[in-house]
């Protein structure tokens, strides 16, 4: 496998081994990041399915990413997310039980969980779109500083920034609900 500035090369030249390489190496975690954030696999697919259509549109078009390949298709992945919030009402609970195939946990433990991340998930809805994406690819992907700075095309110190606003939000929302 490619490293990621060689991988863009063939990429940005439409290479069809590269294009499938970029989804098999980047297709999994943008579906779990939609996911986390959903609870719905149907919605994480059609993300996933939109984020690359994205990216191919942008690069038939002469456009797309010039460095950082990751960066630059969870920022395609966010402001579909963002979208979808707008023209979505909330999800109900998922008890899909693909999501939670884990035989040692007790049904009434399921339910509490995904109240929870619900719970969560409904909290992150009210940040703003930078702050839920701050928090989401920090907390939820385990990105680093850094890597959200490029994939948001921001300075690390706005990263910490909405970081920490982002925090101070969740708390004083999670702490507000029922």
């Amino acid at each position: 496998m490619d490293n990621e500035h060689t991988l863009l090369e063939r990429v940005r030249q439409l290479d069809e081994r590269a294009l499938s390489e970029l989804y098999d190496l980047y297709s999994g975690e943008i579906y779990r990041y939609a996911v986390r954030l959903s609870g719905n696999t149907d919605w994480a697919e059609e993300c996933v399915a939109e984020t690359f259509s994205r990216l191919l549109t942008a690069l038939n078009g002469g456009g797309g990413p010039k460095q950082y390949l990751r960066a630059y298709l969870y920022r395609i992945a966010h402001n579909w997310i963002t979208d979808y919030y707008r023209r979505q009402p909330q999800d109900p609970i998922s008890l899909d039980p693909e999501i939670y195939a884990e035989p040692d946990i007790e049904p009434h433990e399921v339910v509490i969980q995904e109240h929870e991340r619900q719970q969560v998930r409904s909290a992150l809805k009210k940040l703003t779109p930078d702050q839920r994406q701050v928090i989401a690819l920090k907390f939820l992907e385990g990105w680093k500083n850094q890597e959200i700075a490029r994939a948001m095309n921001k300075p690390i110190s706005a990263v910490k920034s909405l970081q920490h606003r982002g925090l101070k939000a969740l708390r004083r929302i999670l702490e507000n609900e029922p």
